[in-house]
């Protein structure tokens, strides 16, 4: 299908992203798309080089009569998040995209579509492989590890940017202009536990949830969308308060920066209690698919008899521990900002829980606009964990992004939109984790500023990208680089 994403407008952009979703990029494993920026900058007969932690940068001189403009830097990331369906058969390691057109969206087959950042990646493209668009000096960088860890943003130096001006292409509503966004850190607990034997008459069961919606657990997290992992707990949380129901192995969620969509528990119980316990599973789950009815109706719960039970359980006290740290433990929104309406100041994903052969393993990722609101949260869910004996540790945090209401560029950004869209933007700051922030403490007098196409259902396999949105993006984008102040 890469030959209809080809055709669509501006082809040039489309293109690109065809080209782009064809190199398999998974977060931490770049190299192979790495490769392929080096070639097409190389090709163009650009500058282009690698820094110490693989970024990569191309830059591109100024066109005739644009030389005495600011040098704009233009940066995307390179990775993208790799989720698909349970039912889906890809190997992200190795497997291009499956794209469709689906009426005015881009889709992916089951997976997630990489338009995070990948339409923003290919725009750049654009503009460099370009030869009839005005612009001033171009530094592109393509950052690497930006959904895991925001590695090549943090190890980005001093010294090696030349550019004035940041345009960071990785918002995901097109009338949106970014001047700030969330930091975040990964709060991870872990513990033993010395696993017991079951009861020979013992029977076992698989509990599973699936067909949440997922999404970016920082743009989506104010949704009130359903968390595999919390629901899961609760029912583990009833299940083993009422009868005993022993827990083998858990498996929810997937990545950190993903609201979990599905969760898989395979328990034991009592023949005795099996009968009440399948009785009271029917309402406790009546209740929650009525709870979650209206913003997750895809949503599936089900309990399954084994043919074989496990022979391996928790203990009752480190399951009692562990289901109520895990129940204690905040999800969702801890704070709206009372300086910027309907933003998300501080929040918290539990994105992966893993239990089997005796370690208990979450991963949360904590965000906030505020160090301090950030780490108070952390230390709260730290806390909650450490009751229950783990260890808990903190990893990857990154700053926020601060706005700068009084930015030269914004004002430029402000008035293009105006004259092509009769509207004024929406200038906000954002709670999911763009790199400007980290970018701006190596270059501090930068003046940055964030917008792209819109894409809905990122970090899902929902992600899909506007076609006409993207049209309107390009020519915003056009504008802004044909308008840069001189120097």
């Amino acid at each position: 299908m890469s030959d209809i994403i080809r055709q669509l407008a501006p082809q040039a952009v489309w293109t690109h992203f065809a080209d782009l979703n064809a190199v398999p990029r998974p977060s931490k494993k770049e190299d192979r798309v790495i490769a392929f920026m080096k070639d097409f900058g190389q090709q163009l007969g650009l500058e282009t080089f690698e820094d110490d932690i693989r970024n990569v940068i191309i830059r591109k001189p100024a066109t005739p009569g644009m030389e005495n403009r600011k040098a704009v830097v233009l940066q995307g990331h390179l990775d993208m998040v790799h989720q698909k369906n349970n039912d889906t058969v890809f190997d992200f390691d190795t497997q291009g995209i499956d794209m469709y057109v689906d009426g005015d969206w881009v889709r992916a087959k089951g997976t997630t579509l990489g338009a995070d950042n990948g339409l923003g990646v290919a725009a750049i493209m654009a503009v460099l492989s370009s030869t009839d668009l005005a612009h001033p000096a171009i530094e592109a960088l393509f950052t690497i590890d930006e959904e895991t860890g925001m590695t090549g943003a943090l190890n980005l130096k001093g010294g090696i940017l030349q550019g004035q001006i940041l345009l960071n292409l990785d918002t995901e509503e097109d009338d949106e202009i970014d001047i700030g966004c969330a930091g975040g850190v990964d709060v991870t607990a872990e513990a033993l536990y010395d696993e017991e034997t079951v009861e020979p008459h013992f029977v076992g069961y698989a509990l599973t949830i699936k067909g949440l919606q997922g999404g970016h657990s920082g743009m989506d997290i104010h949704k009130g969308l359903g968390n595999a992992n919390k629901l899961m707990n609760r029912l583990l949380f009833l299940a083993f308060e009422d009868f005993d129901v022993r827990l083998s192995q858990l498996h929810g969620g997937s990545l950190r920066n993903a609201i979990p969509r599905e969760s898989e528990a395979i328990v034991v119980i009592s023949p005795t209690f099996e009968e009440a316990f399948l009785a009271d599973w029917d309402q406790w789950t009546t209740e929650i698919l009525q709870e979650y009815k209206t913003v997750e109706p895809q949503l599936q719960i089900s309990c399954t008899r084994l043919d074989s039970c496990p022979t391996q359980v928790m203990p009752n006290l480190a399951q009692q521990h562990f289901l109520r740290a895990l129940y204690a433990a905040h999800n969702g929104v801890y704070r709206m900002s009372p300086d910027f309406d309907g933003l998300v100041e501080t929040s918290n994903n539990i994105a992966k829980v893993t239990v089997e052969s005796g370690r208990v393993l979450v991963q949360c990722l904590t965000r906030s606009s505020v160090e301090t609101s950030k780490m108070d949260l952390a230390q709260a869910l730290r806390s909650a964990f450490e009751l229950m004996g783990a260890e808990v540790s903190f990893s990857g945090s990154y700053p926020g992004w601060t706005p700068n209401p009084n930015s030269e560029i914004l004002e430029v950004l402000k008035a293009i939109y105006q004259k092509q869209q009769g509207a004024e933007p929406r200038v906000v700051a954002c709670h999911a984790g763009l790199e400007c922030g980290i970018l701006g403490t190596n270059y501090p007098h930068m003046d940055m500023i964030s917008f792209g196409p819109t894409i809905h259902g990122a970090h899902s396999p929902d992600e899909r990208a506007s076609i006409s949105s993207t049209q309107k993006f390009w020519s915003f984008l056009v504008e802004i680089l044909a308008s840069i102040p001189s120097k």
